[in-house]
């Protein structure tokens, strides 16, 4: 991890291996640029226009400075139109960068200023984009340091005006935030040999003990005592024995209501019985991205210390068909007593998270929100940038897309359309895991819907965001951490704004 600092005196200035400016389409010279003019005795704009470099997103040029500026080289990324660099755009112009920036020890940059909007913000999203971007998975590669990436020192150059001091807090904040989303993209991205339920229980107790959450580990024997028939259903055909993991962090006063998060934690999906084709089971380690998004989420907020308080309870079981497992046709008890027909046992991430939701429900959180990488029905609707999200709480639903806005996840809502949950009335149980073929993403929500009661809730549905098969502005092919950063932001936002609330009356 490279070292960050903040300063507001001319990037110019400052020793480095690589100065970074940025330019707006045309091109229009960004923040920076006219100083390395003055240095290098030369027009940037020109040398761009001679080269036919417009300034288009993303687009690169670089230029030796002969000595006569202290970096040894500069760099010009492209941004667009100026009116829309935002801060998501200096996000994934960060990002894209990040592979440029590897090949040096240390970098100075003024691309934060480019943003329209706040320095805070835009300094926030630089730092997350540069280190999301620069992230790469090497456990398993015999020689990991083949490319010779060695970034330590990034010193961002500011505008004279900016708070030097109140930035660096911010460059702690967003450190956190793409901290633990790479943990999560490492969670997701060990294999799923190694990657068991019993693995990501004890990766889950160490995070605890290193950042002071309250951790309860739920094993076979506990779980078959509270009920959780989906979990257990749905491990029942692997050798390796499903897990349950119980978070708290306590930030506010002993006396608020907590809110609650989940997410599915299948460690590996064959489908089962219901067995998927062999191209489609070759990234299904990524199907426990949910689950891995919640942790890294209470990680963050073990760290930031909102003043609120959170638990988190994470499902996990590996899906794997064998003379155990579990038959389409079978019907399954859940935590609370509600009954499910499984009638594919490929739709078996809503059981696993029906008894999680009914385990936290009973704990009377002030609402719900849940993460899994559920259905492929979401991605034909929405392809693989967005989430979707469903729910009973239309304001939690806007609040949840909102935080997401803010840290470059973005979601779309789709309806819980409540007619057609006569498509998952079963003749036999309470529900059935399967509707017809068409809206499969709602046919999922208004499943998981049937066990949250009336707390308010939000499903997020991150099969085509959480893992990757192709590079993208600040991931490389493989999981992606969302959406972690949407979690921890929605946290934060929480306690910005929540009055603490008071536990309800024993009855």
């Amino acid at each position: 991890m490279p070292t960050f600092d903040v300063i507001t005196t001319p990037a110019a200035d400052q020793e480095a291996d690589l100065l970074i400016v940025p330019v707006y389409q045309g091109p229009e010279a960004g923040p920076g640029v006219k100083d390395v003019d003055r240095a290098l005795g030369v027009s940037v704009i020109d040398t761009l226009r001679d080269n036919r470099v417009t300034g288009k997103l993303n687009e690169f040029f670089s230029l030796p400075t002969y000595g006569r500026l202290h970096a040894k080289t500069v760099l010009v990324i492209g941004l667009g139109p100026k009116a829309e660099v935002d801060d998501d755009r200096i996000r994934r112009a960060a990002g894209h960068l990040a592979r440029w920036a590897s090949r040096y020890g240390s970098i100075v940059t003024t691309l934060p200023q480019a943003a329209r909007g706040g320095a805070e913000d835009a300094v926030h999203a630089f730092v997350e984009g540069l280190l999301l971007g620069a992230y790469r998975f090497t456990r398993y590669k015999s020689e990991p340091d083949e490319d010779g990436r060695r970034l330590d020192r990034v010193v961002i150059a500011g505008a004279p005006k900016w708070d030097a001091k109140a930035l660096r807090k911010t460059v702690a904040r967003a450190t956190v935030y793409a901290e633990s989303a790479m943990w999560a993209r490492d969670l997701v991205n060990t294999p799923a040999g190694d990657a068991t339920p019993d693995y990501l229980a004890r990766e889950a107790t160490r995070m605890a003990n290193e950042v002071g959450l309250e951790v309860k580990i739920w094993k076979k024997p506990e779980l078959e005592k509270g009920g959780f028939g989906g979990i257990l259903g749905v491990g029942q055909g692997s050798d390796n024995d499903p897990r349950f993991i119980e978070l708290r962090y306590a930030g506010g006063p002993r006396s608020e209501v907590p809110i609650a998060i989940t997410g599915k934690g299948i460690t590996f999906d064959s489908g089962g019985l219901s067995i998927k084709p062999a191209d489609q089971m070759e990234w299904m380690k990524s199907d426990m991205g949910g689950a891995a998004a919640a942790l890294a989420a209470m990680r963050a907020i073990a760290i930031l210390k909102p003043r609120i308080n959170v638990i988190a309870a994470i499902p996990s079981s590996e899906n794997l068909p064998s003379g155990g497992a579990l038959r389409p046709g079978d019907v399954i008890t859940h935590h609370g007593g509600k009954t499910s027909e499984v009638l594919n046992t490929d739709a078996e991430g809503r059981l696993v998270l029906a008894d999680a939701l009914a385990f936290l429900a009973a704990q009377k959180p002030q609402l719900i929100l849940d993460a899994a990488t559920l259905t492929g029905a979401c991605m034909v609707a929405l392809g693989e940038d967005m989430w979707g999200i469903m729910g009973n709480d239309r304001r939690l639903i806007r609040d949840v897309l909102d935080a997401g806005d803010q840290v470059g996840e973005p979601g779309w809502e789709l309806p819980l359309w409540r007619q057609y949950k006569r498509h998952i009335e079963s003749p036999i149980a309470d529900v059935k895991n399967i509707g017809q073929r068409y809206g499969g993403a709602i046919h999922a929500a208004l499943f998981l819907a049937e066990f949250v009661g009336d707390t308010p809730w939000a499903h997020l549905d991150v099969a085509g965001t959480a893992f990757q098969q192709k590079e993208g502005d600040y991931w490389g092919k493989g999981a992606t951490g969302n959406p972690a950063r949407t979690f921890i932001r929605f946290v934060e936002n929480r306690a910005a704004k929540a009055k603490p609330r008071k536990k309800a009356a024993a009855r």
